[in-house]
């Protein structure tokens, strides 16, 4: 679907384009700036839009920079300038890469067909891109994400990387998309060299070979992208950059896992409109189930909800009036993995030696050694300890 995003401070404006562009429609609000990150930042995550519609009354020429940074850094999004002055601006917008210019007293059906063939566009120049894009193996993303914190999101996500990484060599990355507070680095008993922010410095600039080497290798052969060493590093990370780096690991690895910050922030936002397989983390308590509920309506709407999702309930075993029938009649979807109350759990997070790592009896163990099983390719098995299986061998 060609999202089409509307800019401007005109609300009548702004119903008809509303009206006109349908379900792919997103607002944003001025004021511009000549950096198309600061706009794109206000998106509610995601990729970048088709199609961009600025209202450029208030400062054309602003506009038209922007316009032009758009059509450099962003190619396949197609522009379109609301302009009172179209004699004026003409030259200057055709200079920028803008598609067409629109008069603010067009009436729904002008403006319908206008963005209707500004969609169009936008697929065609998604579709060259598409062609003409280097070949490579494509991997799953598996973004795990909760509503709440303290229900294990870290530990499940590190352990289950772990377990991927072990199974084939070389295959995985984690990713720590929780900017501020990420601790996969502590979890993983890491003192990184290299952060995200190095690391999408290399995506930019297109250096596949230098984002490598920005990575960190744990001794289980898992790849790690830690959280920005300063939560202020956080302000300066977008979600579009978060796509990008996605689309890149993907060429490279067969699974990027990605660890979230609670709730829906841009960033996990963006990094879902990427992921092959969500993973749904709740525990049994009525605020966390509530908050995933939410989580499940909003990625339905912004139909970001696969068919691969997973939810997982850890600590199932909690007595605490709330069973695993109760989560499935409130989120409507059923439950795919129910991991007991670990007691080796809390030592291995101290340590940071991920269970998974040390193969060793744990119901958590047992219970993400299923889950890897699901993800991992047909003929590679791990047993119930987290250890490779030989082929044709039983457990």
């Amino acid at each position: 679907m060609i999202r089409i995003a509307f800019s401007g401070a005109d609300v009548d404006l702004e119903a008809v384009y509303t009206q006109a562009a349908g379900a792919g429609y997103l607002s944003l609000r001025v004021p511009y700036s000549e950096d198309p990150a600061d706009l794109l930042g206000r998106l509610q995550g995601g990729s970048v839009p088709g199609v961009m519609v600025m209202d450029s009354r208030r400062d054309p020429d602003l506009c038209l920079a922007l316009a032009a940074r758009f059509h450099t850094e962003h190619p396949d999004t197609v522009v379109l300038l609301i302009t009172d002055q179209p004699e004026a601006l003409g030259l200057g917008a055709m200079r920028a890469g803008v598609t067409d210019l629109l008069s603010p007293g067009a009436d729904l059906s002008q403006v319908s067909r206008a963005l209707g063939k500004a969609k169009q566009q936008a697929e065609a120049l998604a579709a060259r891109r598409a062609e003409t894009a280097p070949k490579g193996p494509s991997g799953r993303v598996i973004t795990v994400v909760s509503a709440k914190g303290g229900v294990g999101k870290t530990t499940v996500t590190t352990n289950l990387a772990v377990a991927l990484a072990q199974a084939v060599p070389h295959s995985t990355v984690i990713v720590d998309l929780d900017l501020q507070f990420g601790d996969v680095a502590t979890a993983l008993s890491l003192s990184p060299e290299h952060f995200l922010p190095d690391a999408l410095q290399s995506v930019a600039t297109g250096d596949t070979i230098a984002l490598k080497t920005r990575l960190t290798l744990h001794e289980t052969g898992l790849y790690v992208l830690p959280a920005p060493a300063d939560p202020a590093a956080a302000d300066g990370i977008t979600s579009a950059q978060i796509s990008q780096l996605l689309q890149v690991l993907t060429q490279e690895f067969p699974y990027v896992v990605v660890d979230t910050s609670p709730g829906l922030a841009d960033h996990t936002l963006g990094a879902l409109d990427h992921t092959t397989d969500p993973l749904l983390l709740t525990t049994l308590s009525v605020p966390a189930l509530s908050g995933l509920r939410k989580i499940v309506d909003t990625l339905s709407v912004l139909q970001m909800f696969t068919e691969r999702y997973h939810v997982v309930v850890n600590h199932s075993d909690a007595a605490d009036g709330v069973a695993l029938k109760d989560v499935e009649q409130t989120l409507g979807v059923p439950v795919g993995t129910a991991i007991p109350r670990s007691k080796g759990a809390p030592a291995s997070i101290n340590i940071g030696a991920p269970l998974l790592q040390s193969q060793t009896r744990d119901p958590l163990v047992r219970s993400l050694v299923s889950l890897a099983n699901m993800l991992l390719p047909a003929g590679t098995t791990l047993d119930r300890r987290g250890r490779l299986r030989a082929k044709g061998k039983k457990t």
